[in-house]
């Protein structure tokens, strides 16, 4: 069993952790706050340039643009999208088991993943990683993303990859996230709930609108979903560190309770000692 010294290093031990976890979970709680707050003023940007790219597929001079028109899948691409850094509970291994089963539905797949855990996960069972993007500052994310969606647009239009799916986190609330995988190209014929203007007119053609729209479309997918995934990540750790904080909490009572009873018998075996001794003299 262990000493008296021992459980109180214990206990010194627990309690320093205690106190980097109730540090994360203070720094967790003030990035979740500005990410759902980028994330409230993504949201509109990314659903109103959705809706307008898929009006498109119901416009007849449109639908033999490369990024609506269905051509044979040989190579499917995914944007992956997780963290750099670890202490999120389970939000990477989901995500990226959310695309790993996705990809095993007979696709050859090339990945483009964003964050050192998704790298590693991928990378560990042989899958073929074309790009990988780490370190993303939240500062630098519009323009990161930006760069991300040229990229992954070049590769479409060179016919290097026939179609386009990006897998990321949506948030629900601070104790709910579900991992989604959504087709991005060509433009998808699923969306039902989406009601179009058959009558709109596009200046000063489709194609010249075309041409300016995908690029916005793509950047405005990427910046959602980074959006959408970062704030589901700080939820994640927020919630992690708080119930680490608790599990340190309920380890200190119970390593208290030890040293107290471990103290009490070392009291209790002295003064027999003296007892004992005393006896003797008599």
């Amino acid at each position: 069993m262990s000493s008296i010294k021992g459980i109180k290093q214990r206990i010194a031990n627990v309690s320093t952790t205690k106190q980097i976890m109730k540090a994360m979970d203070m720094v967790s709680t003030s990035k979740l706050q500005k990410a759902r707050e980028r994330l409230v003023n993504a949201r509109p940007l990314f659903f109103e340039t959705k809706r307008m790219v898929h009006q498109l597929k119901d416009c007849e001079k449109a639908k033999e643009s490369i990024f609506i028109k269905q051509r044979k899948v040989n190579k499917s691409a995914y944007v992956i999208i997780t963290s750099d850094k670890g202490l999120c509970g389970s939000y990477n291994v989901n995500i990226a088991q959310k695309a790993l089963r996705h990809m095993n539905e007979g696709k050859n797949e090339v990945i483009l993943v964003v964050g050192a855990k998704g790298y590693e996960f991928f990378r560990r069972r042989g899958k073929n990683i074309l790009h990988r993007i780490i370190d993303i500052t939240e500062t630098q994310m519009y323009y990161d993303t930006g760069l991300l969606s040229e990229h992954v647009q070049s590769l479409y239009v060179s016919g290097e990859i026939d179609e386009v799916f990006i897998a990321y986190t949506r948030f629900e609330s601070t104790l709910s996230y579900l991992p989604v995988v959504e087709k991005v190209l060509p433009i998808s014929d699923g969306e039902e709930n989406m009601r179009f203007d058959s009558e709109m007119t596009y200046e000063p053609d489709v194609h010249s609108f075309l041409e300016q729209a995908i690029p916005l479309y793509l950047h405005a997918c990427f910046f959602a979903a980074m959006s959408e995934s970062v704030a589901c990540e700080h939820a994640a750790r927020m919630v992690n560190m708080d119930s680490a904080s608790k599990n340190a909490t309920d380890i200190i009572d119970d390593l208290n309770r030890m040293y107290n009873r471990k103290r009490q018998a070392a009291i209790t075996q002295e003064i027999n000692e003296i007892v004992g001794g005393a006896n003797i003299l008599k």
